[in-house]
Protein backbone atom coordinates (compact mmCIF):
# COMPACT_ATOMS: atom_id res chain seq x y z
CA UNK A 1 0.00 0.00 0.00
CA UNK A 2 2.73 2.25 0.55
CA UNK A 3 3.41 5.01 -0.43
CA UNK A 4 0.08 6.59 1.30
CA UNK A 5 1.76 10.16 0.71
CA UNK A 6 2.96 12.08 -1.93
CA UNK A 7 6.86 12.19 -0.03
CA UNK A 8 7.76 15.93 1.25
CA UNK A 9 10.80 15.70 -1.04
CA UNK A 10 9.20 14.29 -3.97
CA UNK A 11 9.32 16.48 -7.03
CA UNK A 12 5.49 16.20 -7.54
CA UNK A 13 5.05 17.93 -3.97
CA UNK A 14 5.40 21.58 -4.98
CA UNK A 15 2.92 22.21 -7.42
CA UNK A 16 0.46 19.77 -4.89
CA UNK A 17 1.04 21.93 -2.11
CA UNK A 18 0.57 25.08 -4.60
CA UNK A 19 -3.49 23.23 -5.62
CA UNK A 20 -3.77 22.44 -2.23
CA UNK A 21 -3.58 26.16 -0.98
CA UNK A 22 -5.62 27.91 -3.97
CA UNK A 23 -8.19 25.38 -2.71
CA UNK A 24 -8.23 26.60 0.53
CA UNK A 25 -8.05 30.37 -0.57
CA UNK A 26 -11.25 29.70 -3.05
CA UNK A 27 -13.52 27.70 -0.68
CA UNK A 28 -12.86 30.36 2.12
CA UNK A 29 -13.97 33.24 -0.21
CA UNK A 30 -16.76 31.11 -1.39
CA UNK A 31 -17.53 30.38 1.97
CA UNK A 32 -17.76 34.16 2.91
CA UNK A 33 -19.57 35.49 -0.38
CA UNK A 34 -23.09 33.91 0.77
CA UNK A 35 -25.02 35.22 3.29
CA UNK A 36 -25.14 33.19 6.62
CA UNK A 37 -28.63 32.69 6.95
CA UNK A 38 -28.73 31.29 3.26
CA UNK A 39 -26.14 28.91 3.59
CA UNK A 40 -28.32 26.13 4.64
CA UNK A 41 -30.41 26.24 1.68
CA UNK A 42 -27.76 25.92 -0.62
CA UNK A 43 -25.50 23.17 1.70
CA UNK A 44 -29.46 21.14 1.18
CA UNK A 45 -29.27 21.54 -2.23
CA UNK A 46 -25.50 20.38 -2.72
CA UNK A 47 -26.39 17.31 -0.32
CA UNK A 48 -29.02 16.45 -2.76
CA UNK A 49 -26.30 16.73 -5.93
CA UNK A 50 -23.55 15.30 -4.22
CA UNK A 51 -26.29 11.97 -3.75
CA UNK A 52 -26.95 11.97 -6.89
CA UNK A 53 -23.31 12.53 -8.40
CA UNK A 54 -21.86 9.76 -6.20
CA UNK A 55 -24.52 7.47 -7.08
CA UNK A 56 -23.97 8.18 -10.81
CA UNK A 57 -20.41 7.23 -10.35
CA UNK A 58 -21.78 3.69 -9.47
CA UNK A 59 -24.63 3.60 -12.58
CA UNK A 60 -27.46 4.17 -10.63
CA UNK A 61 -29.37 7.34 -12.15
CA UNK A 62 -31.96 8.95 -9.53
CA UNK A 63 -32.31 12.26 -10.75
CA UNK A 64 -32.49 14.83 -7.80
CA UNK A 65 -36.05 15.36 -8.53
CA UNK A 66 -36.43 11.92 -7.71
CA UNK A 67 -34.60 12.45 -4.72
CA UNK A 68 -36.01 15.40 -3.70
CA UNK A 69 -39.82 12.99 -3.92
CA UNK A 70 -38.34 10.56 -1.61
CA UNK A 71 -37.50 13.38 0.68
CA UNK A 72 -41.17 14.39 1.38
CA UNK A 73 -41.86 10.09 1.23
CA UNK A 74 -43.30 10.25 -2.61
CA UNK A 75 -41.77 7.00 -3.85
CA UNK A 76 -41.98 5.48 -7.47
CA UNK A 77 -44.22 2.82 -7.91
CA UNK A 78 -41.84 1.01 -10.20
CA UNK A 79 -39.82 -1.75 -7.43
CA UNK A 80 -36.27 -0.69 -8.88
CA UNK A 81 -36.81 2.82 -9.11
CA UNK A 82 -38.44 3.05 -5.48
CA UNK A 83 -35.14 0.93 -4.13
CA UNK A 84 -32.95 3.63 -5.56
CA UNK A 85 -34.84 6.50 -4.28
CA UNK A 86 -34.53 4.84 -0.58
CA UNK A 87 -30.63 4.49 -1.66
CA UNK A 88 -30.32 8.04 -2.55
CA UNK A 89 -32.40 8.80 0.94
CA UNK A 90 -29.83 7.29 2.62
CA UNK A 91 -26.77 8.30 0.90
CA UNK A 92 -28.34 12.08 2.28
CA UNK A 93 -29.08 11.33 6.22
CA UNK A 94 -25.70 9.72 6.17
CA UNK A 95 -24.31 13.27 4.70
CA UNK A 96 -26.06 15.35 6.39
CA UNK A 97 -25.54 13.32 9.54
CA UNK A 98 -21.57 14.69 8.79
CA UNK A 99 -22.72 18.04 8.10
CA UNK A 100 -23.76 18.75 11.69
CA UNK A 101 -20.98 17.20 12.71
CA UNK A 102 -20.93 13.90 12.91
CA UNK A 103 -17.06 13.35 11.65
CA UNK A 104 -15.23 16.24 13.23
CA UNK A 105 -11.22 16.76 12.56
CA UNK A 106 -9.39 13.68 11.61
CA UNK A 107 -12.33 11.18 13.08
CA UNK A 108 -13.08 10.25 9.52
CA UNK A 109 -9.76 8.05 8.50
CA UNK A 110 -10.65 5.92 11.93
CA UNK A 111 -11.32 2.54 11.33
CA UNK A 112 -14.29 2.63 13.76
CA UNK A 113 -15.45 5.71 11.47
CA UNK A 114 -15.35 4.03 8.25
CA UNK A 115 -17.28 0.91 9.68
CA UNK A 116 -19.77 3.48 10.93
CA UNK A 117 -20.31 5.35 7.47
CA UNK A 118 -20.95 2.05 5.90
CA UNK A 119 -23.51 0.57 9.26
CA UNK A 120 -25.24 4.24 8.58
CA UNK A 121 -25.55 4.13 4.36
CA UNK A 122 -26.29 0.51 4.42
CA UNK A 123 -28.65 -0.33 7.60
CA UNK A 124 -31.15 2.25 5.50
CA UNK A 125 -30.72 0.59 2.33
CA UNK A 126 -33.66 -1.95 1.23
CA UNK A 127 -33.18 -5.37 1.15
CA UNK A 128 -32.78 -6.08 -2.54
CA UNK A 129 -29.54 -3.43 -2.49
CA UNK A 130 -27.72 -5.49 0.14
CA UNK A 131 -26.52 -8.34 -2.04
CA UNK A 132 -22.83 -8.65 -3.52
CA UNK A 133 -22.00 -11.07 -6.26
CA UNK A 134 -18.53 -13.07 -6.57
CA UNK A 135 -17.68 -12.11 -10.23
CA UNK A 136 -16.01 -15.68 -10.30
CA UNK A 137 -18.21 -17.84 -9.19
CA UNK A 138 -21.41 -15.98 -9.61
CA UNK A 139 -22.31 -16.78 -5.49
CA UNK A 140 -24.24 -14.29 -3.94
CA UNK A 141 -23.69 -12.90 -0.05
CA UNK A 142 -25.41 -10.64 1.69
CA UNK A 143 -23.60 -7.57 2.83
CA UNK A 144 -23.69 -6.50 6.48
CA UNK A 145 -24.12 -3.05 7.45
CA UNK A 146 -20.50 -1.79 9.16
CA UNK A 147 -19.29 -5.09 8.87
CA UNK A 148 -16.00 -5.29 7.09
CA UNK A 149 -15.30 -8.65 3.93
CA UNK A 150 -14.65 -11.77 5.34
CA UNK A 151 -13.93 -13.29 2.14
CA UNK A 152 -11.33 -11.88 -0.34
CA UNK A 153 -12.74 -9.96 -3.09
CA UNK A 154 -11.91 -8.39 -7.06
CA UNK A 155 -12.72 -5.63 -8.89
CA UNK A 156 -11.81 -5.64 -12.28
CA UNK A 157 -8.11 -6.37 -12.56
CA UNK A 158 -7.50 -5.31 -9.33
CA UNK A 159 -6.86 -8.06 -6.23
CA UNK A 160 -7.13 -6.67 -3.02
CA UNK A 161 -5.56 -7.18 0.35
CA UNK A 162 -6.93 -10.49 2.13
CA UNK A 163 -9.56 -10.19 4.42
CA UNK A 164 -7.60 -11.59 6.98
CA UNK A 165 -5.15 -8.53 6.62
CA UNK A 166 -7.42 -5.46 6.40
CA UNK A 167 -7.02 -4.93 10.13
CA UNK A 168 -3.49 -4.23 9.84
CA UNK A 169 -4.10 -2.48 6.66
CA UNK A 170 -6.69 0.09 8.30
CA UNK A 171 -4.63 0.32 11.17
CA UNK A 172 -1.62 1.93 9.02
CA UNK A 173 -4.34 3.62 6.86
CA UNK A 174 -5.70 5.78 10.18
CA UNK A 175 -2.10 5.90 11.48
CA UNK A 176 -0.98 7.83 8.51
CA UNK A 177 -3.60 9.89 7.54
CA UNK A 178 -5.13 10.74 11.11
CA UNK A 179 -1.72 12.87 12.43
CA UNK A 180 -0.45 15.16 9.66
CA UNK A 181 -1.10 19.04 9.32
CA UNK A 182 -3.42 20.83 7.75
CA UNK A 183 -1.56 21.59 4.15
CA UNK A 184 -0.29 17.75 4.32
CA UNK A 185 -3.97 16.83 4.67
CA UNK A 186 -5.61 18.54 2.12
CA UNK A 187 -3.07 17.31 -0.41
CA UNK A 188 -3.64 13.80 1.27
CA UNK A 189 -7.27 13.32 0.78
CA UNK A 190 -6.73 12.60 -2.37
CA UNK A 191 -4.58 9.70 -1.62
CA UNK A 192 -6.62 8.71 1.55
CA UNK A 193 -9.36 8.44 -1.28
CA UNK A 194 -7.32 5.62 -3.63
CA UNK A 195 -5.87 3.59 -0.46
CA UNK A 196 -9.21 2.92 1.21
CA UNK A 197 -10.77 2.44 -2.53
CA UNK A 198 -7.72 -0.06 -3.29
CA UNK A 199 -7.67 -1.65 0.43
CA UNK A 200 -11.68 -2.34 -0.40
CA UNK A 201 -12.92 -2.97 3.22
CA UNK A 202 -16.32 -3.87 2.23
CA UNK A 203 -18.46 -6.56 0.03
CA UNK A 204 -20.49 -3.82 -1.25
CA UNK A 205 -20.61 0.65 -0.86
CA UNK A 206 -16.90 1.30 -1.02
CA UNK A 207 -17.17 3.64 -3.45
CA UNK A 208 -19.65 5.67 -1.45
CA UNK A 209 -18.17 5.29 1.77
CA UNK A 210 -14.91 6.40 0.36
CA UNK A 211 -16.56 9.92 -1.05
CA UNK A 212 -18.25 10.18 2.01
CA UNK A 213 -15.38 10.11 4.04
CA UNK A 214 -13.33 12.00 1.52
CA UNK A 215 -15.98 14.81 1.72
CA UNK A 216 -16.17 14.74 5.51
CA UNK A 217 -12.20 15.43 5.54
CA UNK A 218 -12.45 18.26 3.08
CA UNK A 219 -15.67 19.56 5.24
CA UNK A 220 -13.70 19.40 7.52
CA UNK A 221 -9.90 21.08 6.89
CA UNK A 222 -11.65 23.87 4.77
CA UNK A 223 -14.72 24.44 6.62
CA UNK A 224 -16.46 24.48 3.63
CA UNK A 225 -19.83 24.58 4.76
CA UNK A 226 -21.25 21.79 2.58
CA UNK A 227 -21.76 24.91 0.35
CA UNK A 228 -19.83 22.31 -3.28
CA UNK A 229 -18.75 18.43 -3.68
CA UNK A 230 -16.20 17.00 -5.59
CA UNK A 231 -18.65 14.26 -6.61
CA UNK A 232 -19.81 16.25 -8.97
CA UNK A 233 -16.93 17.06 -10.96
CA UNK A 234 -15.76 13.38 -10.32
CA UNK A 235 -19.04 12.11 -12.25
CA UNK A 236 -18.27 14.87 -14.51
CA UNK A 237 -15.00 13.38 -15.68
CA UNK A 238 -15.63 10.05 -14.49
CA UNK A 239 -13.28 8.24 -17.40
CA UNK A 240 -10.24 9.92 -16.44
CA UNK A 241 -11.21 9.17 -12.45
CA UNK A 242 -11.65 5.97 -13.45
CA UNK A 243 -8.30 5.86 -15.20
CA UNK A 244 -5.92 7.80 -12.46
CA UNK A 245 -7.20 5.20 -9.62
CA UNK A 246 -6.28 2.71 -12.08
CA UNK A 247 -2.90 4.44 -12.60
CA UNK A 248 -2.79 4.50 -8.93
CA UNK A 249 -3.02 0.50 -8.59
CA UNK A 250 0.39 0.31 -10.23
CA UNK A 251 3.91 -0.93 -8.76
CA UNK A 252 6.64 1.75 -8.78
CA UNK A 253 8.14 1.49 -12.43
CA UNK A 254 11.82 2.49 -11.35
CA UNK A 255 14.01 4.69 -8.77
CA UNK A 256 12.45 7.67 -9.63
CA UNK A 257 8.83 6.40 -8.92
CA UNK A 258 9.19 6.93 -5.01
CA UNK A 259 9.96 4.11 -2.33
CA UNK A 260 6.74 2.33 -1.75
CA UNK A 261 5.75 -0.71 -3.63
CA UNK A 262 2.91 1.40 -5.48
CA UNK A 263 3.72 4.15 -8.06
CA UNK A 264 4.15 7.38 -6.35
CA UNK A 265 3.90 8.81 -9.87
CA UNK A 266 0.42 7.36 -9.98
CA UNK A 267 -0.84 8.44 -7.06
CA UNK A 268 0.75 12.42 -7.46
CA UNK A 269 -1.27 12.41 -11.01
CA UNK A 270 -4.31 11.20 -9.02
CA UNK A 271 -4.04 13.89 -6.32
CA UNK A 272 -3.51 16.89 -8.86
CA UNK A 273 -6.54 16.00 -11.03
CA UNK A 274 -8.55 15.51 -7.41
CA UNK A 275 -7.68 19.55 -6.17
CA UNK A 276 -8.21 20.50 -9.69
CA UNK A 277 -11.36 18.85 -9.58
CA UNK A 278 -12.01 20.12 -6.12
CA UNK A 279 -11.07 24.06 -7.36
CA UNK A 280 -13.23 23.40 -10.46
CA UNK A 281 -15.96 23.05 -8.32
CA UNK A 282 -15.47 25.84 -6.05
CA UNK A 283 -15.44 28.19 -9.24
CA UNK A 284 -18.51 26.40 -10.35
CA UNK A 285 -20.69 26.89 -6.99
CA UNK A 286 -18.84 30.48 -6.61
CA UNK A 287 -20.09 31.55 -10.38
CA UNK A 288 -23.90 30.21 -9.45
CA UNK A 289 -24.06 31.92 -5.98
CA UNK A 290 -22.89 35.14 -7.07
CA UNK A 291 -25.79 37.62 -5.99
CA UNK A 292 -26.20 39.36 -8.57
CA UNK A 293 -26.67 36.73 -11.26
CA UNK A 294 -28.58 34.37 -8.93
CA UNK A 295 -30.73 37.56 -8.01
CA UNK A 296 -30.92 38.31 -12.04
CA UNK A 297 -31.97 34.54 -12.32
CA UNK A 298 -34.51 34.36 -9.55
CA UNK A 299 -35.90 37.60 -10.51
CA UNK A 300 -36.65 36.18 -14.34
CA UNK A 301 -38.12 33.43 -13.16
CA UNK A 302 -40.45 35.23 -11.14
CA UNK A 303 -41.44 37.26 -13.19
CA UNK A 304 -42.31 34.83 -15.87
CA UNK A 305 -44.46 32.91 -12.82
CA UNK A 306 -46.35 36.58 -12.21
CA UNK A 307 -46.90 36.50 -16.19
CA UNK A 308 -48.38 33.19 -16.50
CA UNK A 309 -50.68 33.74 -13.41
CA UNK A 310 -48.79 31.28 -10.96
CA UNK A 311 -47.41 33.98 -8.69
CA UNK A 312 -49.18 37.20 -7.26
CA UNK A 313 -47.67 40.03 -8.68
CA UNK A 314 -44.75 41.66 -6.40
CA UNK A 315 -43.37 37.80 -5.33
CA UNK A 316 -39.85 38.94 -6.89
CA UNK A 317 -39.47 41.81 -4.32
CA UNK A 318 -39.74 39.38 -1.60
CA UNK A 319 -37.01 36.90 -2.79
CA UNK A 320 -35.35 39.58 -3.36
CA UNK A 321 -35.17 40.92 -0.01
CA UNK A 322 -35.03 37.23 1.39
CA UNK A 323 -31.92 36.82 -1.36
CA UNK A 324 -30.53 39.92 -0.13
CA UNK A 325 -30.92 39.72 3.81
CA UNK A 326 -30.41 36.20 4.00
CA UNK A 327 -33.84 35.59 6.19
CA UNK A 328 -36.51 37.99 6.22
CA UNK A 329 -39.03 38.15 9.34
CA UNK A 330 -42.67 37.93 8.25
CA UNK A 331 -43.89 41.40 9.35
CA UNK A 332 -41.64 43.18 7.19
CA UNK A 333 -42.93 41.41 4.41
CA UNK A 334 -45.47 43.89 3.60
CA UNK A 335 -43.48 46.98 3.96
CA UNK A 336 -41.00 45.30 1.46
CA UNK A 337 -44.18 45.59 -0.95
CA UNK A 338 -45.46 48.62 -0.18
CA UNK A 339 -49.51 47.03 0.69
CA UNK A 340 -51.23 45.48 3.26
CA UNK A 341 -50.43 42.74 5.25
CA UNK A 342 -53.13 40.78 4.02
CA UNK A 343 -51.68 41.26 0.57
CA UNK A 344 -48.01 40.05 1.59
CA UNK A 345 -50.10 36.90 3.73
CA UNK A 346 -51.17 36.05 0.38
CA UNK A 347 -48.11 36.75 -1.41
CA UNK A 348 -45.72 34.52 1.48
CA UNK A 349 -48.34 32.05 1.08
CA UNK A 350 -47.53 31.50 -2.63
CA UNK A 351 -44.06 31.47 -2.75
CA UNK A 352 -44.46 29.05 0.29
CA UNK A 353 -46.14 26.98 -1.68
CA UNK A 354 -44.36 26.75 -4.74
CA UNK A 355 -41.42 25.40 -2.53
CA UNK A 356 -39.02 28.52 -2.84
CA UNK A 357 -39.39 29.94 0.69
CA UNK A 358 -39.42 28.07 3.85
CA UNK A 359 -39.69 28.51 7.48
CA UNK A 360 -39.69 26.04 10.11
CA UNK A 361 -42.57 27.70 12.01
CA UNK A 362 -45.77 30.31 11.24
CA UNK A 363 -43.67 32.86 13.14
CA UNK A 364 -39.88 32.40 11.69
CA UNK A 365 -38.07 33.99 9.62
CA UNK A 366 -38.74 33.36 5.80
CA UNK A 367 -35.42 32.01 4.01
CA UNK A 368 -34.90 31.52 0.65
CA UNK A 369 -35.18 27.55 -0.65
CA UNK A 370 -33.77 25.81 -3.75
CA UNK A 371 -36.05 23.60 -5.06
CA UNK A 372 -34.31 20.71 -7.44
CA UNK A 373 -37.40 20.84 -10.07
CA UNK A 374 -36.30 24.62 -10.61
CA UNK A 375 -32.64 24.04 -10.40
CA UNK A 376 -32.24 24.58 -13.88
CA UNK A 377 -33.63 27.73 -13.74
CA UNK A 378 -32.24 29.29 -10.57
CA UNK A 379 -28.97 27.05 -10.96
CA UNK A 380 -27.92 26.10 -14.20
CA UNK A 381 -25.39 23.09 -14.51
CA UNK A 382 -25.75 22.00 -11.17
CA UNK A 383 -27.99 18.82 -12.23
CA UNK A 384 -28.62 17.45 -15.76
CA UNK A 385 -31.84 18.51 -17.73
CA UNK A 386 -32.30 15.68 -19.82
CA UNK A 387 -30.88 12.00 -19.52
CA UNK A 388 -29.04 12.98 -22.82
CA UNK A 389 -26.97 15.60 -20.77
CA UNK A 390 -26.10 13.23 -18.08
CA UNK A 391 -22.41 12.23 -17.48
CA UNK A 392 -21.77 8.51 -18.49
CA UNK A 393 -21.17 6.17 -15.29
CA UNK A 394 -19.27 3.29 -14.73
Amino acid sequence: MEPLLVASNSRHRGPLNDLALELAQKSAGLRRSLPAALAPSVADLVRSMNCYYSNLIEGHDTHPIDIERALRNDYSQDPKNRDLQQEAKAHIAVQQWIDSGGLPGAAAVETGSIAELHRRFCELLPEGLLWAEDPDTGKRTQVIPGEFRKRDARVGAHIPISAGSLPRFLERFTQTYATLGKTDSIVATAAAHHRLLWIHPFLDGNGRVVRLMSHAMLLSLLDTGALWSVARGLARNVNEYKSLLARCDQPRRNDLDGRGALSEEGLAAFTSFFLKTCIDQTNFMESLIEPERLRARIALWAEEETRLGELPAKSGAILEAVLYRGELPRSDAASVIGTGDRQARRIVSALLEKGVLQSPSPRAPLALAFPAALASRWMPGLFPDAPAQRPKAF
